[in-house]
């Protein structure tokens, strides 16, 4: 099974990549169209989305999957918000709301790296 859940990891990770770097060649391999306005950044979302799942996936702790998703989104959702292309009234709200679940995220795995490292001293 261990094999299998990495194989998938893999996969997954490489679907998120392909659609985060040219989600309109993925859109046209796979859907046979073209995707236009907000359906690129929308694309790119689930892109980081499937690279978190990959990661989380991976043999170790899901934890760091949602890590990953939370910064990555954060970061992509304030590109978008600065460029000014994309904003809607949610935008800097989401930005915002991500930003404070990877903190929490981040500071729940930093304790996981210290207890750990108590306990195997």
């Amino acid at each position: 099974m261990k094999k299998s859940l990495t194989l998938a990891a893999v996969a997954e990770t490489a679907t998120g990549a392909a659609l985060v770097l040219a989600p309109s060649l993925v859109a046209r391999l796979l859907l046979g169209a073209e995707p236009t306005g907000v359906a690129i950044p929308v694309a790119r979302v689930l892109g980081i989305a499937l690279i978190a799942f990959g990661v989380a996936c991976w043999p170790g702790k899901p934890l760091v999957g949602m890590l990953t998703y939370g910064a990555a989104v954060t970061l992509y959702l304030s590109y978008l918000g600065t460029r000014g292309n994309w904003v809607g009234p949610l935008l800097w709200p989401a930005v915002v709301l991500h930003a404070v679940l990877t903190l929490l995220l981040a500071r729940a795995w930093f304790t996981d790296l210290h207890s750990q490292d108590s306990n195997g001293k």
